[in-house]
């Protein structure tokens, strides 16, 4: 199937989360300039199809019901209206807004050029009308960007008393980091692309692991913090044997192996095993310089008087419409025909973003709306409710392709009783217990992880007993199941988590 560009927006704008799409609105609206934002407590004016009938076959006014765009502030908002008209068709096929008429100013006229441009036209100095305030932060405060651990480190070095040559070692060290504060390249590689001699890079690298944040140039996990153990001084000789020479084996389950290895007591090695757990393995990770991701709900579930009210959040999203302006150039009797077929063609890109804008909207709420009522009874009393639930029902409950709800769910948040959670996390499979009743996998996860986290670490509790205990639950589940869930929520066997006393 060969998609249109129409059709291909309207799904990559399914799947963008709320910020993809303000961007994509903020670039169409520099490239096509048909599209203006209406700004606040402004009025859309009515926008006549005739811009499209004239020298046209087809009229892209009428090819839809209608265009709604909101945005609703509160859950009252909601309750009043679905979704309130912004644009909408009347019995002729125009695109109108009921509540006024085009108006007939010229808009140019309206422009205060002496306030506008005087910048421009006055040759002297004017003084801005600027309003400053006491408490602002100073601009000393304001960074465009956080440092990196390189500039981090460069800094440092920038401040010790060493020479060119071992300046220029230093920074090649820097330069062969990871963002873990690894290096990526052994000394013998750095000397044949520098030149410079192993002594002089060696030694670069022991001053660098010396800096903030100590450890980093180190070669590997246990030279990184041995170098943290010796930064805090005294006493720390023993830590510096256990991590040397027993990094693999520094285990609770494995304390009695490390006293017959090492002669050291039980509790002198939990001791240095306190110790050893306050490094950082990874101590450039401070500095990393991936992006934060933003998570905005696009959405708002609340509850009143009893029933579920969904509604869509002022994201800061521009509210578009079509300008009034290149729709009386359209009518005017000097303008070209290739004037008319620019702004026939912006207006027909105009409207296609508009509908894909509203199909958007109106996607994702049938979604929510489903999921609601799906899942109320989670959404009143928490996760032990929650009902086992599959794309597919939701696909099937709203006449829906599975792919498109695969698209509204990815990476978009909703604003709950329980807190923001992905629309994705409610969707999980389910198993049968014993009364007939589906009971979400989650449910059964997060059962298997409370029975592990109150068990006796001396005697922790294997597979075959939480099939048992679950059992008495009214659920039947196999050994292989117990093992399947446990690895994926990261915990360990039974072997690995008991400790001795």
């Amino acid at each position: 199937m060969i998609l249109t560009p129409q059709l291909r927006q309207r799904i990559e704008m399914l799947q963008m989360t709320s910020l993809e799409l303000s961007d994509l609105i903020q670039q169409e609206m520099l490239s096509n300039p048909i599209l203006e934002e209406v700004q606040s407590g402004e009025e859309i004016a009515e926008i006549s199809a005739e811009i499209l009938d004239q020298n046209s076959d087809g009229d892209a006014g009428s090819q839809e019901e209608g265009l709604r765009i909101a945005n609703f502030d509160s859950a009252e908002d909601a309750s009043e209206s679905s979704v309130p008209v912004g644009f909408g068709s009347d019995s002729d096929g125009d695109i109108t807004n009921p509540d006024r008429e085009v108006s007939e100013a010229d808009p140019f006229e309206e422009i205060d050029f002496g306030h506008e441009f005087r910048d421009y036209l006055d040759p002297g100095y004017r003084t801005q009308e600027f309003e400053f305030k006491d408490e602002a932060p100073s601009f000393e405060q304001f960074l465009s960007k956080g440092a990196s651990l390189q500039d981090h480190l460069s800094w440092q070095i920038g401040m010790l008393s060493i020479g060119e040559k071992e300046r220029e070692a230093c920074q090649i060290i820097i330069g062969n980091m990871d963002e873990d504060g690894r290096m990526t390249s052994g000394v013998a590689e750095l000397v044949q692309a520098s030149g410079l001699s192993t002594e002089l890079l060696e030694r670069a690298r022991q001053q660098i692991l010396t800096l903030d944040p100590v450890g980093c140039g180190a070669m590997d996990v246990r030279e990184c913090l041995v170098a943290q153990l010796r930064e805090q001084g005294r006493d720390v000789e023993t830590s510096i044997m256990l991590v040397s020479e027993h990094l693999s084996d520094l285990q609770p389950n494995k304390l009695q192996h490390l006293s017959k290895v090492t002669g050291l007591s039980k509790e002198v090695i939990s001791e240095q095993l306190v110790q050893i757990k306050t490094l950082d393995p990874y101590p450039g990770r401070r500095f990393s310089s991936e992006a934060p991701i933003y998570i905005a709900p696009e959405v708002y579930i609340e509850e009143v008087e009893g029933e579920f009210v969904i509604y869509f959040p002022d994201d800061g999203s521009p509210r578009l419409r079509i300008s009034s302006s290149y729709q009386r150039m359209m009518g005017e009797k000097n303008t070209s025909k290739e004037t008319r077929d620019f702004i026939r063609e912006k207006v027909r890109s105009a409207l296609d973003l508009l509908r894909n804008i509203e199909h958007r909207r109106q996607t994702i709420f049938k979604v929510v709306d489903c999921i609601v009522r799906k899942q109320s009874e989670f959404l009143r009393h928490g996760v032990q409710s929650l009902k086992p639930m599959m794309l597919k029902d939701v696909a099937e409950d709203i006449g829906m392709h599975l792919s498109t709800i695969s698209r509204v769910v990815n990476r978009k948040y909703a604003h709950t009783p329980q807190g923001v959670i992905e629309l994705r996390k409610f969707f999980s499979e389910g198993m049968m217990n014993e009364d007939g009743e589906e009971v979400s996998t989650r449910i059964l996860k997060l059962k298997i992880k409370k029975m592990i986290e109150d068990e006796d670490s001396t005697k922790p509790l294997t597979d075959e007993q939480i099939v048992k205990m679950m059992m008495r639950d009214g659920v039947r589940l196999s050994r292989r199941t117990v093992a399947k869930y446990r690895d994926q929520m990261r915990i360990p066997g039974s072997r690995e988590r008991r400790t001795s006393l």
